[in-house]
């Protein structure tokens, strides 16, 4: 397992952050602490049922000093905000660097899924994009892991030793090595210390 330089930093456009089962704990780990001026949007997808509204703009904005939202369609992406995906839509970044919303078929049983929105993200920022995979209960996120890599941006997977749920970030593994596997503080170190593309 490759530890995280001490010397880390890496321009970067945005973040995409996916987890399941046990993820708002390890959310909350993460996130808790950004500064107000973090320059960097960070797009959450949660698996959460969709048969009701989602509380986590609510639960998160309480406790982040950057503002959260949950993403709509057609909204542009700003720096410095958190944004999570609605329940019921799959979550997609546009080329122009806005959001869309889907209700194409579940995928892993998701919707939102962690692969659509790490798919697009690929697709939209290439290299400056930092995808992290985090706790849950299936295979989600491995495949737009793996995508984000190819595209050349930097991967990065929470220790399954230390997942609530470690069955997500194994499969991320398995299918193709990650740049950082790391425990949760050490993840939050690396977020903190990416830096905007100029």
């Amino acid at each position: 397992m490759r530890a995280l330089p001490h010397d880390f930093k890496r321009p970067s456009s945005a973040v995409v952050i996916g987890a399941s089962a046990g993820g708002v704990e390890a959310l909350l780990q993460l996130l808790t602490g950004l500064p107000g001026d973090y320059p960097l949007p960070v797009i959450v997808v949660l698996h959460i049922a969709d048969d009701r509204s989602s509380l986590l703009p609510q639960i998160f904005g309480y406790r982040l000093a950057v503002p959260v939202r949950e993403a709509a369609d057609k909204e542009p992406i700003e720096p410095g905000t958190v944004y999570f995906a609605p329940a019921g839509y799959h979550l997609l970044v546009e080329a122009g660097g806005s959001f869309s919303l889907s209700c194409d078929p579940r995928v892993h049983f998701s919707r939102p899924s962690i692969d659509v929105l790490m798919d697009s993200a690929a697709d939209a920022w290439g290299p400056g994009l930092a995808g992290v995979l985090l706790t849950g209960a299936n295979e989600d996120g491995a495949a737009g892991l793996s995508r984000v890599g190819h595209a050349g941006g930097l991967t990065v997977v929470q220790d399954p030793a230390e997942a609530q749920s470690p069955t997500m970030p194994q499969a991320a593994i398995d299918l193709q090595s990650p740049d950082f596997v790391l425990p949760l503080k050490d993840i939050k170190t690396l977020i903190a210390r990416l830096e905007p593309r100029q």
